[in-house]
């Protein structure tokens, strides 16, 4: 499942942070624009499936199978098209059809899912965005990018490459969103893509690479969190068999796969134009950059610290994203009130987010007054349980791959809800549930269909090419495919 919540930019930018959507519409013919089939299908599902769960609901009672209606529609909905935060919302009457519950029952559910993991991930996704809108303003984004490639050097195209990948890995890692941390650092890297020659399809490429890479490695990230929650494991565990060798990977596949996307696009066309990536404004008067980034690193680097340590759940990010954020700001002179305001004002460009984690939230609540997984799990815990271990992961995910996009983090709980206690029973060790958790909800971002972060970094990097980074994310999900697998059977011999 990619995260696609990940998408809406933080905060105003330059020109070039401007919306993905609207940048892949540049190079679209009126054609291209034309609704897609599996829209005009939409309003007739949405019929369909609200009557018939109705019926449903009308003919059947708790624990039945026929709870798993409100999910299969759900994801229907979302495949062919329609927005997700609305297909919650038709979702959840679906599921509130089938139950008829009274009045204030309903609000009971509302108001439980308030303390749900689920609608606390929600909130994390909005805390990252008013942290990377304080980077933003402070210039502690401009400061990492120009010291990260200092360091790295651009006196050959692949010192380059390293260097772009690790900047936007730095900064996905930090914020825990991929399009929101891109969409504050593009238009820092492009001038210095253009300077060097790199196409746009490069461009996008490493910019794609590096973001997923951070993303699967990043600490506080909504996804990341219901994974080392669901399987009951620390950090260091999640990056040594799961996040790692996914970001490892990514990074060095794309010092082999980019400079072959370069060469395939160059002279075709695919530069940049010089006036439409110029250098960025200077410094805001008044701003500390340096200090705002050692606060930031050191402050980023305490808190990870601590929640290690301590072993800090999930609740953790919801303390540390809004201290990283205030002594940012105050370190580079901002007052505290205004640097409230501007982690509001970031915060308020992912509420959208928080209102389709809490739905979510409810959404689970109601499925599980129907009971679809108890008659599940009964059915096939004798097929299931007498699978080997390695059978059995490789079905879950699989079967998690075919999840619903655009909520990842909720695609899995949903996972380790249905299929959690008999991966345990049947003697699946938390490390291995790590690796089926992080395939089923990260690998489909690098392919093999266009996903949310793909045009995100597409859109960001002014590329209107969404077939070579396809072509990009399938030469590395190839590899990692294999590389998990040997690692999955290593570990449940």
């Amino acid at each position: 499942m990619s995260d696609l919540h990940d998408c809406p930019r933080t905060g105003p930018t330059t020109a070039v942070a401007t919306s993905p959507t609207k940048e892949s519409e540049i190079a679209l013919s009126p054609k291209d624009r034309s609704e897609p089939k599996g829209r005009r299908l939409v309003p007739a599902t949405t019929a369909v499936g609200l009557v018939a769960s109705l019926i449903a609901g009308i003919a059947t009672s708790p624990p039945t199978l026929w709870g798993l209606l409100p999910v299969v529609f759900f994801s229907l909905l979302t495949l062919l098209g329609m927005d997700i935060l609305i297909a919650t919302a038709v979702s959840v009457m679906s599921v509130l059809l089938m139950l008829l519950p009274a009045p204030s029952a309903i609000g009971d559910m509302f108001g439980a899912s308030l303390g749900e993991t689920v609608t606390m991930i929600g909130v994390i996704i909005m805390l990252g965005a008013g942290t990377g809108e304080i980077l933003r303003i402070t210039g502690t984004a401009n400061t990492i990018v120009k010291s990260m490639l200092r360091v790295t050097g651009d006196k050959s195209p692949k010192r380059a490459i390293l260097g772009i990948m690790l900047v936007c890995l730095v900064l996905v890692a930090a914020l825990g969103t991929l399009a929101g941390a891109l969409a504050v650092v593009a238009p820092l890297l492009l001038p210095v893509a253009a300077r060097l020659g790199f196409t746009r399809s490069a461009t996008a490429a490493m910019m794609f690479l590096g973001g997923s890479a951070g993303l699967a490695v990043a600490p506080f990230a909504g996804t990341n969190v219901a994974i080392m929650t669901s399987a009951g494991v620390s950090y260091p565990q999640y990056l040594l068999y799961g996040a790692a060798p996914l970001a490892v990977l990514s990074v060095i596949g794309g010092m082999i796969v980019i400079p072959w996307v370069q060469r395939r696009t160059e002279n075709t066309g695919d530069e940049y134009d010089g006036s439409e990536v110029a250098e960025t404004d200077g410094p805001t008067p008044g701003i500390r950059r340096t200090r705002a980034t050692v606060a930031f690193a050191v402050t980023l680097a305490v808190c990870v610290g601590y929640a290690i340590a301590a072993g800090a759940g999930t609740s953790f990010p919801l303390l540390a994203l809004p201290v990283i954020a205030v002594v940012t700001g105050v370190a580079g002179g901002l007052p505290v009130l205004a640097t409230m305001q501007h982690v509001i004002r970031g915060a308020s460009t992912q509420l959208r987010m928080f209102f389709l984690f809490w739905l979510m939230a409810v959404f689970f609540i109601a499925i599980d007054h129907l009971k679809p997984f108890d008659v599940l799990r009964t059915m096939f815990n004798d097929d299931l349980g007498s699978m080997s271990p390695l059978a059995f992961v490789a079905v879950i995910a699989l079967l998690g791959m075919l999840g619903a996009p655009g909520a990842a983090a909720a695609h899995v709980v949903l996972l380790d809800k249905v299929f959690g206690d008999l991966a345990t029973s049947i003697g699946v060790s938390a490390n291995a549930w790590v690796i089926v958790l992080l395939f089923a909800s990260k690998l489909d971002t690098y392919g093999p269909f266009p996903n949310g972060n793909m045009v995100g970094a597409m859109g960001l990097a002014r590329s209107s090419n969404l077939r070579n980074l396809l072509v990009t994310g399938v030469l590395i999900l190839v590899p990692a495919t294999l590389l998990y697998a040997v690692i999955l059977v290593f570990e449940l011999r």
